[in-house]
C-alpha cells in the first residue's frame, strides 16, 4: 500500500513539473488568483489548486491586414503594414486583454485609417516614414496597459486607384518636361554668352578670324557634299591688301566689276 501511495506520489510530482523555456515567462495562478511570473526553468504547478498560462515575449511581427482610407484631399487609398512588438509584462499581457494578439491588430488597423484620414495623398507618399513612427507611438502608447511594447511600424504598400495613377504619371511627365525646357533653355543662354565672348576675343585679335575660316575649310574638306557655298569674309581680303598694299576699297571695285 506505501508503495502505491508513493508512486502516486511521485506521479503527481512529475506532472507537476513544468518546463518554461528562456523565451517564454508563465503566468501562474494558484485557486483562480493570480500568483506568480514564472521564470525560465522547471517550475512545480500543483494539480487542481493551480494553473499556468504561457506567454511568448520575443519580438513578433504582425501583418496588418490591406485597409481602404480615404486622405484629407478625399482620395481612396489601399495600405497594408508590418508591426514589431513585444511583451514587457506577461502578467498584463494575460489579465489586461483577453487576445492581446487580436487586440493589437485590431489597434493598428484602426489607427492607420484614422492617420490616413487626416494627411493629404502627397504627404501619405513623401512622408511615410513620419506617418508610420506616428503611428508606432499612438499604438504604442494605447498597448502600454496590456503589457505590450510596439517597437516599431512599418508602411509596406499604398495601392492607389488606376485613375489616380494615370494623373499622376501625367504630372511627372509634365514635371520632366518643364525641366527639359528649363535645362534647354539654360543651355542655350550659356552657349550665346561663350559665342559673345569667343567672337568678342577673336575681334580682338588679328588674324583670328583668318585661322578659323581655314579651319572650317579644313573641317568641310573631308565631306562629300558636292557643291560647298563658302562666303569669305572682307577681313580676310582686308589681311591680303595690308601685305600686297591693295586697299579694301580697291578690291571691293574689282569684285563689282567682275559682277
Amino acid at each position: 500500500m506505501k508503495i502505491i501511495i508513493l508512486i502516486v506520489i511521485i506521479l503527481v510530482l512529475l506532472s507537476s513539473l513544468k518546463q518554461i523555456n528562456e523565451y517564454e515567462r508563465g503566468v501562474k495562478f494558484t485557486c483562480g488568483r493570480f500568483t506568480s511570473i514564472m521564470k525560465p526553468g522547471w517550475k512545480l504547478v500543483l494539480p487542481i489548486f493551480q494553473s499556468y498560462k504561457k506567454v511568448d515575449i520575443r519580438t513578433k511581427a504582425v501583418d496588418v491586414p490591406s485597409q481602404e482610407a480615404i486622405t484629407k484631399d478625399n482620395v481612396s487609398v489601399k495600405i497594408n503594414a508590418v508591426i514589431y512588438y513585444k511583451i514587457f509584462d506577461a502578467s498584463k499581457a494575460v489579465l489586461a486583454v483577453e487576445n492581446y494578439y487580436y487586440a493589437v491588430g485590431q489597434l493598428a488597423q484602426t489607427t492607420m485609417r484614422n492617420i490616413v484620414g487626416s494627411v493629404s495623398l502627397d504627404e501619405l507618399l513623401v512622408e511615410r516614414d513620419k506617418i508610420s513612427q506616428e503611428i508606432c507611438s499612438i499604438i504604442d502608447e494605447l498597448t502600454d496597459p496590456w503589457g505590450v511594447k510596439v517597437e516599431n511600424v512599418e508602411l509596406k504598400d499604398i495601392s492607389l486607384p488606376d485613375e489616380m495613377q494615370r494623373v499622376i504619371a501625367k504630372v511627372a511627365e509634365a514635371e520632366r518636361e518643364k525641366m527639359a525646357v528649363i535645362k534647354k533653355a539654360e543651355g542655350e543662354v550659356e552657349a550665346s554668352r561663350n559665342l559673345a565672348i569667343a567672337a568678342e576675343t577673336m575681334s580682338k585679335t588679328p588674324g583670328a578670324l583668318h585661322l578659323r575660316t581655314l579651319s572650317t575649310i579644313n573641317d568641310i574638306s573631308s565631306d562629300q557634299s558636292n557643291t560647298i557655298v563658302f562666303a569669305i569674309p572682307l577681313e580676310i581680303l582686308s589681311g591680303y591688301g595690308k601685305k600686297d598694299d591693295i586697299s579694301l576699297k580697291t578690291i571691293e571695285k574689282i569684285i563689282n566689276k567682275e559682277k
